[in-house]
């Protein structure tokens, strides 16, 4: 797929003030490893994450999500007339119906002919609504678009933490799927797309590719438990997700530099979904890219599904990881398995409103 007439105008972030640190999850599970014999420090050795962040318990994620959008409208400049597509694409949302993006259009204010929809596909939503918004923008069928979500793992952490250490049955080998889960953080981001008529930074979005391999769906599955009133728990077989979906990745990068007629040397920047230390080192050499392109937030943030991406991309855009005329390739990947590559022309960052921590909406 190819754009000639779309921008990503802006991206905004909200981060939660809680920090938990990998040492205190880890003292939360200290039934655990002492009846396992299992040595301190081990979930920061293994995944290179340090801490992570939770909203506070019971705050839905529209509210969130609107606080996001506000700062990227803000900082695009755009008219909130223009804007003809809310996309929400997050796991969390605030409910099953209606949609989490019908709440986040009320606090906006945005027209009511604006198309107003969820997206879900595990780490993947947000990505999978830039490609939606950008395809509208290029059909000519909107002027600008909207896709935001907000994600929080406090639910599924505190769960895990407690099933471990409940359920004395486990050994070394039954706590390897559950690994995953304590890894996951909190957090939102907001990206606003829009005609290049519009834009006032000239940040082309260049086109992008994407690939599957379902046959590998079942290595990462949460959420499906029978009861309704049963904890929210995730298994994942972290190590063959790791290499299968880097293998996918790989042939998605070769597609993605065809499409885009690039080579490995025209990427001069990257931003990816953070998972861990070991998933980096590993999708870079396989890439063929040198990681100090790349920007990382896992180590301070964990896994924030599908907001780690742009999330990650504001914070670094904010630091000054991208500079006029760099070619920038947003990688990402998700359970399922499933991947999109998008390519960016970027020129310059528009004015950001205070983009840091929480917020009011």
């Amino acid at each position: 797929m190819r754009y000639e007439n779309v921008c990503l105008e802006a991206i905004s972030h909200s981060l939660p003030e809680e920090i938990v640190a990998s040492a205190e999850i880890e003292s939360r599970l200290r039934p655990l490893y002492e009846r396992l014999r299992l040595p301190e420090g081990r979930l920061e050795l293994m995944t290179g994450i340090a801490a992570r962040r939770f909203w506070p318990p019971g705050d839905p994620p529209g509210r969130m999500s609107a606080v996001s959008a506000e700062k990227a409208i803000v900082a695009s400049g755009i008219d909130r007339r223009e804007i003809g597509a809310l996309i929400h694409g997050s796991v969390c949302r605030d409910c099953l119906e209606p949609a989490t993006a019908c709440g986040v259009h009320r606090r906006l204010g945005l027209p009511d002919r604006c198309a107003v929809y969820d997206v879900s596909n595990a780490c993947l939503g947000l990505l999978n609504g830039v490609v939606q918004a950008a395809d509208m923008i290029e059909l000519g069928r909107i002027r600008a678009g909207l896709v935001v979500g907000t994600e929080n793992g406090r639910e599924l952490v505190e769960a895990t933490i407690a099933h471990l250490n409940a359920d004395r049955s486990l050994d070394r080998r039954d706590i390897k799927t559950a690994f995953a889960s304590l890894t996951i953080g909190a957090g939102s981001a907001a990206i606003l797309l829009c005609h290049r008529d519009l834009s006032r930074t000239g940040n082309r979005l260049l086109g992008g590719t994407m690939r599957t391999a379902t046959e590998h769906c079942r290595l990462c599955q949460g959420g499906d438990a029978p009861a309704a009133n049963a904890p929210l728990l995730m298994q994942t077989d972290s190590e063959t997700l790791m290499r299968e979906g880097v293998a996918v990745a790989g042939a998605a990068f070769a597609d993605f530099l065809a499409e885009m007629n690039w080579t490995v040397e025209d990427v001069n920047k990257t931003f990816c979904h953070q998972v861990g230390r070991a998933h980096r080192r590993l999708l870079f050499e396989t890439l063929g890219l040198d990681e100090r392109i790349d920007y990382s937030t896992v180590e301070y943030l964990g896994n924030t599904g599908s907001v780690a991406l742009p999330m990650t991309a504001s914070i670094g855009i904010e630091n000054g990881h991208l500079q006029s005329g760099d070619r920038a390739a947003l990688l990402g990947i998700g359970s399922g398995i499933n991947v999109v590559m998008l390519g960016v022309e970027w020129r310059r960052a528009p004015h950001h409103a205070e983009n840091s921590i929480g917020g009011t909406a």
